[in-house]
């Protein structure tokens, strides 16, 4: 698989104008909504619930439990913000590999 065209790539500038290239952002599966764990399982509790169609920052991935979703079965999780991790079994990076970083 190739890189999803309609991901969305944030350019930033910085104080010395200089402009660089953030997170990209993935869009969740149409029709989900998804629960946000505060790690990468189900055993984690869930810190919150995605709403339908959003679009997701990966800033950096990392193996745990193997979960099935509209986009395949992996063990791969998604960073999404400082202590939030949604399976990516449930976004559309794709790729059924690393599109970021590893966690850690």
């Amino acid at each position: 698989m190739g890189v999803d065209e309609s991901s969305d790539v944030m350019a930033v500038s910085e104080p010395d104008g200089v402009t660089t290239m953030s997170v990209v952002r993935y869009p969740v599966a149409p029709g989900y909504r998804v629960n946000v764990r505060s790690g990468p399982g189900t055993q984690y509790r869930i810190v919150r619930t995605l709403g339908l169609d959003v679009r997701v920052p990966i800033y950096c991935q990392t193996p745990g439990e193997w979960i099935s979703g509209p986009y395949g079965t992996t063990n791969l999780w998604d960073n999404i913000a400082s202590g939030e991790f949604i399976s990516d079994a449930y976004v559309n990076t794709g790729s059924d590999g690393y599109v970021a970083k590893r966690c850690g």
